[in-house]
């Protein structure tokens, strides 16, 4: 008899492994936005990392070349390096030299201008990223809530006849997609941190470079 029970237990446990995609179907429909929202942020994600990681590499050598053209008056020498390194600080100091006559405080106007187009241009799509990490948890809370009511409502209808297996959907679609919605968000979230550090770092050494043409242009008058 005790064996027999055990079998009678066991043979359930057995039927209760679900694979991942069997657990997205639970999800309900409310699973197609999070995946959407997971695509969106992921596309973002690893194309302004694969721009800003090819942003800023070669700042150093770039300056050091344009020093040494300062230096000897060969503006042409430092606006064909500008235009062949096409990096943000090089569209910057372009500009500063194109400028250079001007007094500092017009050339540093002029610079801060292209910087800041240059900057926009990098941040292009941070914003989407940062809307796909705060939208999905919520999408994610809102399958808790729908996935409650189906509950609730399926153990009204049960009357006393209350079956685990009749809660089954509304539990399902409220555990799930709050932890898709949950993963998503705070992916999203570390990825848009750590774009938004990148490109202050940028912005940071283009504010270095740029005082330092200024003074460069101001000395060798």
């Amino acid at each position: 008899m005790v064996y027999t029970t055990f079998i009678i237990l066991a043979t359930p446990a057995a039927d209760t492994d679900m694979s991942l995609w069997g657990m997205v179907v639970k999800g309900g429909w409310l699973m197609i936005p999070i995946f959407i929202l997971s695509i969106i942020a992921i596309y973002i994600a690893c194309e302004r990392y694969w721009l800003l990681r090819k942003t800023g590499i070669n700042d150093a050598t770039f300056m050091q070349k344009i020093r040494e053209y300062i230096q000897n008056n060969n503006t042409k020498a430092v606006l064909a390096e500008c235009e062949a390194e096409g990096s943000p600080l090089a569209k910057t100091i372009a500009k500063g030299i194109t400028m250079q006559g001007e007094i500092p405080s017009e050339i540093r106007q002029a610079m801060e201008d292209t910087a800041n187009y240059e900057v926009a241009l990098l941040e292009r799509g941070l914003p989407t990223l940062a809307t796909c990490a705060g939208v999905a948890p919520m999408i994610g809370f809102l399958g808790t809530v729908v996935g409650m009511v189906q509950a609730f409502y399926d153990m009204a209808m049960a009357g006393s006849n209350i079956d685990i297996t009749l809660l089954s959907r509304g539990i399902y679609t409220a555990m799930i997609t709050t932890v898709a919605g949950l993963i998503v968000g705070i992916i999203g979230q570390l990825a848009y941190n750590f774009l938004v550090a990148r490109i202050d770092k940028i912005v940071l050494t283009i504010e270095h470079h740029s005082s330092e043409l200024i003074d460069l242009l101001h000395l060798k008058k």
